[in-house]
Parts: structure tokens; sequence; C-alpha cells
């Protein structure tokens, strides 16, 4: 592999252009490891491989749609190439929903969401599972969300979507830890991210679910969630698998 310890590991950070994805990518990158950014925006993913290298890190950019099966394959290779393997793999790319409630869900609305939410994680980590049992080590973390733990934090789409990816890491972590493979989640409260909800005003979904947010606590800094996301994928985390760690100043203890 790219790395035995944290510095030098090979590390794939999935929606790495922006938001939560960027804050990510800069702290793995702080500490010495070797990054990809993948995402959909060229320019954004550009700007971040360039501010890691004048920082004195390394990193590249691979740019395409994560759901389609092409990019992820592009994705893999170019890790391989470049660093030598995969020690972690960060899928934090996601879309919102339009907070529409199950009988407004459109077909389109449906599709996209759970293909970008939930199968292109599915993709990607089964492209790099490979690699990581040949090592006989991995770390995996996923981006749920709050909405991966109640039913009040979003659309029909999107909460299927994160509900899909808390049981897609539970059973990657029972599956794979024999063979050294560890595979964790966070749930991000509400954070401060360049995210869009095209939400219709008026629409049964929006108008049910506006009154849960009184209870939504703080709104979080990409960074915070970027710390859990480096932790859950350190050596000092090494006896965590499985974990679906909410990170959302306790928004899912009320």
């Amino acid at each position: 592999m790219a790395g035995s310890g944290v510095d030098g590991r090979g590390v794939i950070v999935t929606g790495g252009a922006s938001g939560i994805g960027r804050a990510a990518a800069l702290a793995f990158a702080a500490q010495g490891d070797l990054v990809l950014v993948a995402d959909l925006d060229a320019e954004g993913a550009k700007s971040v491989v360039e501010e890691i290298g004048r920082a004195g890190g390394t990193a590249v950019a691979v740019t395409g749609d994560l759901s389609a099966q092409d990019v992820v394959d592009r994705v893999a290779a170019t890790a391989l190439e470049r660093f030598g393997g995969v020690d972690v793999l960060v899928n934090n790319a996601g879309i919102m929903d339009r907070m529409s409630a199950l009988a407004d869900v459109s077909d389109a609305e449906w599709e996209r969401v759970i293909r970008v939410n939930l199968t292109a994680p599915f993709l990607l980590t089964r492209a790099v599972l490979p690699h990581m049992l040949a090592a006989g080590r991995g770390a995996i973390v996923n981006t749920a969300s709050e909405a991966g733990l109640r039913g009040s934090a979003a659309g029909a789409a999107y909460t299927a979507s994160k509900h899909g990816v808390v049981g897609l890491t539970k059973s990657l972590a029972v599956m794979y830890r024999k063979q050294g493979i560890r595979a964790n989640a966070v749930c991000p409260g509400g954070t401060r991210t360049g995210i869009a909800v095209d939400a219709e005003q008026g629409a049964h979904g929006p108008a049910t679910l506006g009154p849960h947010f009184v209870n939504l606590g703080r709104l979080a800094r990409a960074e915070e969630q970027a710390a859990a996301i480096v932790f859950l994928a350190s050596d000092a985390a090494g006896n965590i698998n499985g974990a679906i760690l909410p990170v959302d100043d306790g928004w899912a203890a009320v």
C-alpha cells in the first residue's frame, strides 16, 4: 500500500471539491496523506488540489459523475497508479432531494438521489475492496446523515438513500472485519456547506418536516465533520468498526 502508518496513505475523497469533502481532503493532506479528490465539479476539484499543493501536499483530481461505472473505474485506477494503493476511501459525495413526501416523489428524483447517494458508494467501494483485501487493511468512511437515523430530517428519497448508506456500512464492517477492513459512517446534522435544497414550498413534505428542524442544534463547520471522518480513518480508531457516528450537536439525542 501507499503507506503503513498515517503518513503517505493513499486516500480517496469523493465530493472533495467543496463542503465536508473539501475539508476532509485538506485535513488528510495536512497530515501527509496522498489525496485523490473526486467530484463532478472540475474547477472546484482543481482548486482543492492546487490548495493542497501550495501547502506542500500531494493530491490529484478526477472529475466525473461517480454514479457512472467508467468514472468509478477511472478513480480507482488513478489512485492505484499515483499512490500505489488505496488505504482510505471516503464516500462523501451526495445530493439532497426536494424534501418530497413519498406520494410526491417523481421517478427522476428517486432514481437520481438513490444513484448518487447509495449506488455510487457501492460502486466505488466494490472497485477498491480487492486492493484493500490484497493489502490486508483499509478504512472506509461513509457520509450518511441525520436522515439515516430518523424519518424527519429529509424527504423520502434522501432518507431512504442515507438509511441505505448506514446498512451498507454495517454490512461491510461485518463481512470484512477478519480481513482487516474497517467501515464506519458519520451522520452529519446541519452543516454549513453549499448543498442545495430545491424544496417545493407548500408541498406536503416540506410543510410536514418544517417543525422538526427546531431541534436541529447549531450548524457545524465543515471542518468539524471532517475531523470525525479523519479520526475514523486513523489508527487511533483501529478497534472502531461498524460505528454510525452522529456529528450533530446532540440532534440525534433529542
